[in-house]
């Protein structure tokens, strides 16, 4: 099931897009945002995403890499919770992902089994009516899912490549993005060109990042910073247990 493990991890593939802009040496300095260096402003979004404990992700295009235009919109926490839509595009088919402590729920449509299980996913679907389905947060065939609903995913990735310096550093002028006065900081070079606007009131989190290269164009939301995931999750009634659907033999998602 490629397109569910795809679909997933583009959160993460999130994350190490931002970090491209958001590298370098940690700033603490209590100076206004907007007279600070490009730099230091970079480092204090990472500062602020780094210290979040739930946030929401949107995503929207392609963000290169080899990875299909898609469109996500998911609300993540450190504890691993999640809730959300995947939509692969070009009419491949979307999925909708409630994680909440050891389970995870997946409810693909129409689309989706017809384009990424094309034997057997008429059957699935049909077996499913409507239903999610359920299965263990470490069952290997949901582990990208499991791995991109977890908030300390964008922590691990942020840390792990924090020396990144490729490219040069720019501030650009005051702007709003929905409402919200930022900053704009923007990273060129090797073809490419990232930028990361920064609220300027409040905590520094980024809210939004924009890719633009010859082999990708995406824009990268967040919000919602340490607003809780959804508790609700499906019923009894409405799951399928994901074993029973698939068979035993374990296979990648």
């Amino acid at each position: 099931m490629t397109g569910q493990r795809t679909a997933a991890r583009l959160a993460a593939g999130a994350a190490a897009v931002v970090l491209t802009v958001t590298s370098g040496a940690v700033a603490r300095a209590d100076d206004d945002i907007e007279s600070l260096p490009a730099q230091q402003i970079a480092d204090r979004s990472r500062d602020a995403l780094l210290d979040a404990g739930s946030l929401r992700l949107t995503s929207e295009g392609d963000l290169g890499e080899g990875r299909p235009p898609m469109t996500v919109d998911l609300t993540l926490d450190r504890e691993g919770n999640c809730r959300g839509d995947v939509d692969l595009g070009d009419d491949k088919g979307a999925v909708e992902i409630v994680k909440r402590g050891d389970a995870v729920w997946l409810k693909p449509d129409s689309a989706f089994w017809k384009n990424q299980v094309p034997i057997g996913g008429t059957t699935f679907e049909a077996i499913l009516d409507g239903r999610y389905m359920r299965g263990e947060a470490d069952d290997p065939r949901l582990r990208g899912v499991t791995e991109a609903c977890d908030l300390d995913t964008f922590r691990e990735l942020l840390v792990d490549n924090a020396d990144r310096t490729d490219g040069t550093l720019t501030k650009g002028a005051r702007t709003t993005v929905g409402g919200t006065p930022v900053i704009p900081v923007t990273r060129t070079g090797d073809g490419g060109k990232l930028t990361l606007y920064v609220a300027t009131e409040g905590k520094h989190y980024p809210v939004r990042l924009t890719v633009q290269s010859s082999s990708a164009d995406a824009v990268v939301g967040f919000s919602g910073f340490d607003r809780p995931v959804p508790t609700a999750t499906p019923s009894e009634d409405e799951t399928v247990d994901v074993t029973a659907l698939l068979g035993r033999t374990p296979a990648p998602v």
